[in-house]
């Protein structure tokens, strides 16, 4: 077994450990208000959002993976050692935040993982750090950084238009009737933002998979391109199962933030906060753009918290959660960056 086989192994097995890490950082995008309002026990909760977070495999495509693949880092720069230390970047700061107990985005953590360990690599090469910035392709990153905004806004505007829109349909009821009507309609909802979370998430690392794939000469460009040639299935079917694992297990640190304590939710809530992220999730992963799960549940999440009144909702969490939102990226590639040099201490050809 030579070492090139056992080194995109490796790679590999860090970028699905990454995508585990995902699923239990992430459970609570798909179940925290299932789980707040007590529609589901929290067993039952991370049961139903596993089986979707795999089912979206055959679904949502793999557009946001090839952006992720080839449409962010110029491959030509890549090695498996900077991917090695991208993933180790994103791995150190989900662990973090979930320590925490913070509801960050792993993806925006695995593209800032990603570029800063290929900046670093570069500038090392080039002895340039202006230099190095040119491994960076602008479009991947223009859309990322763009939706970062968008991506929350949508759910913000889309959960108080379904929140102002069911109250006007249903004003004339009573609340004990659409608590029951909206009880059984929010497993629909969770189902569907899991199959958003599973679709738009698990496709980061497939991208990672690919691109290292490809960097250690076992896919050639034409694969890389089209299908990822053999290895289409294997690698859809592993990061599904892998993020599917991570939300079984669950980050219940996590959970109790988005659940409880940036607004109190009704199951009416529930289902308009899961509606909003489960549309704006569908039409992000369909068109490619790589946008967080996180941010967008969250943003409906306030949205939904505001159709009530504006203190309503804990504004002094959700100004936590969007510190922790700016410094995602900048201090994973800060931890990538570092596990280079560190890797490069070992091996000076890396």
């Amino acid at each position: 077994m030579n070492s090139s086989f056992l080194l995109v192994g490796l790679t590999v097995l860090f970028a699905l450990v990454f995508d585990f890490l995902n699923g239990f950082h992430d459970a609570a995008n798909s179940i925290a208000t299932v789980v707040s309002t007590r529609v589901l026990s929290p067993k039952l909760a991370v049961a139903w959002a596993a089986f979707f977070n795999f089912f979206a495999a055959f679904l949502l495509g793999t557009a946001v993976a090839h952006t992720i693949g080839k449409g962010m880092i110029r491959l030509d720069a890549v090695t498996q050692y900077v991917v090695l230390a991208g993933l180790m970047g994103a791995i150190v700061w989900d662990l973090l935040t979930w320590l925490w107990g913070l509801p960050t985005s792993s993806s925006h953590a695995l593209i800032g993982g990603y570029g800063g360990a290929a900046v670093t690599h570069a500038w090392i090469l080039t002895g340039n750090l202006h230099s190095a910035w040119a491994v960076i392709i602008p479009g991947g990153w223009t859309k990322t950084l763009i939706f970062i905004v968008v991506a929350p806004l949508m759910g913000l505007v889309l959960g108080f238009g379904f929140m102002v829109a069911v109250s006007w349909l249903f004003y004339r009821k009573s609340p004990q009737q659409v608590d029951g009507w909206f009880r059984k309609l929010q497993l629909l909802s969770a189902a569907a933002y899991s199959l958003g979370h599973g679709g738009n998430d698990a496709q980061k690392t497939m991208g990672v998979v690919a691109g290292a794939l490809y960097t250690a000469g076992y896919m050639s460009p034409a694969d890389l391109a089209g299908n990822w040639g053999k290895f289409h299935w294997p690698i859809i079917l592993a990061a599904h199962a892998a993020i599917a694992a991570g939300t079984y297990l669950g980050g219940w640190r996590i959970v109790h933030t988005m659940g409880t304590k940036i607004t109190k939710l009704k199951p009416v809530g529930g289902f308009c906060a899961e509606a909003a992220g489960a549309i704006t999730l569908f039409g992000t992963a369909l068109a490619g753009i790589p946008v967080s799960t996180t941010h967008t549940i969250t943003g409906a999440i306030v949205g939904v918290g505001s159709t009530n009144r504006l203190s309503a909702v804990r504004w002094g969490v959700a100004r936590r959660i969007v510190w922790a939102w700016i410094l995602t990226i900048p201090a994973s590639a800060a931890v990538a960056a570092l596990t280079f040099w560190i890797i490069r201490l070992f091996h000076p050809g890396a």
